[in-house]
């Protein structure tokens, strides 16, 4: 399996989402966003590959001050410096997870969205829905050179 969070890949992740500092342990890289203006934090793990039971891949988690996240078998991510933000994805079965951590020590979670609704022309959609596809559809570009089940 080619890694896809390489130290390169964590330290553009980490310039774009405001971290100065990057923390490698055995198995994961630890990033920490601090929005001292809004009195945010959050922590940012990257597990490039690491045993989900009875399969490997990568694991995403997100530690804030009321919340944990976790983002199993990410297939890919894209890196934004126009919105300061990187959108991770996960793809199953026609499925997406996308979990998008911001600059501003903030995050997002989508799961389980239709595929075709990135394509969708929004403005057909309810606006609980639209957002959904909006912040996903930055995925799209990475999402295109592969068929939905395709793993």
């Amino acid at each position: 399996m080619k890694q896809l969070f390489t130290k390169e890949a964590i330290q553009e992740i980490a310039k774009v989402i405001g971290c100065d500092k990057i923390t490698f342990h055995t198995d994961h890289y630890r990033l920490k966003i601090i929005n001292s203006e809004e009195k945010r934090e959050l922590v940012l793990e990257v597990f490039p590959e690491t045993s989900l039971g009875n399969s490997r891949g990568t694991l995403i988690v997100v530690y804030t001050g009321n919340s944990h996240i976790q983002l199993h078998n990410c297939t890919g991510f894209v890196i934004s410096e126009e919105l300061c933000e990187v959108t991770m994805i996960a793809e199953t079965e026609g499925r997406l997870s996308g979990l998008v951590v911001e600059r501003g020590a903030s995050c997002s979670l989508y799961a389980g969205i239709d595929r075709e609704l990135i394509s969708s022309d929004f403005t057909q959609l309810g606006v609980e829905v639209m957002l959904s596809g909006v912040a996903l559809s930055l995925a799209e570009e990475i999402l295109t050179n592969r068929k939905p089940d395709e793993d």
